[in-house]
């Protein structure tokens, strides 16, 4: 019998994206180990999107486990090797720029340091109003990192937000499976 993935979930603060994502979690959960992770900042903020209290009650009750919100919470997950992949959904242009310069201020970025260090995937899900500006050099930075890959991503808004773009997560676990197997999910830009 073949061993359950475990994989880490891992949000950061793109609220509007939070019903969509959460959704997405609740049908990865039927199929993975979960281990729940949110920053600081997206686990403690509500917002016109919802609650914080609100998100950690759906995630929790998705994964089967408290979530991970601290950098000290964070750090056992690469000694003790916890996670076959981690996915960042949503990612947010902040995170990507700390992802790509090598910060680990969030229990989110240690994370994901903590399991490159593993030489494990790390799955970004895009959701940046500056994707294709100000973040795009951090995208294309991380393209290059070993180990790193993209759920496919496109424009939201083309023309009220031209430099706006939201990862497809519904390809979330397609872009798992892929990475597991070392392979990025083509085409990256929809």
């Amino acid at each position: 019998m073949r061993k359950r993935i475990t994989l880490g979930v891992a949000m950061t603060g793109s609220f509007c994206t939070f019903s969509k994502v959460l959704t997405e979690i609740e049908k990865l959960a039927e199929n993975y180990d979960m281990i729940p992770i949110m920053s600081e900042f997206s686990s403690g903020t509500d917002t016109r999107f919802g609650k914080a209290e609100e998100h950690i009650e759906r995630f929790e009750r998705a994964s089967g486990r408290k979530i991970i919100n601290s950098i000290t919470a964070a750090e056992p997950i690469g000694p003790k090797c916890l996670l076959d992949a981690l996915v960042i959904i949503p990612c947010t242009g902040n995170t990507l720029g700390k992802l790509a310069n090598g910060i680990t201020d969030t229990a989110v970025t240690m994370a994901a340091k903590a399991n490159l260090r593993n030489g494990k995937p790390l799955i970004i899900g895009v959701s940046s109003n500056d994707a294709l500006s100000a973040s795009a050099k951090n995208i294309g930075l991380l393209m290059n990192v070993k180990n790193v890959f993209f759920i496919p991503l496109a424009q939201d808004d083309p023309l009220k937000k031209p430099t706006s773009a939201v990862c497809d997560f519904s390809r979330t676990d397609e872009s798992i499976q892929a990475a597991l197997a070392g392979v990025q999910l083509q085409p990256i830009l929809l």
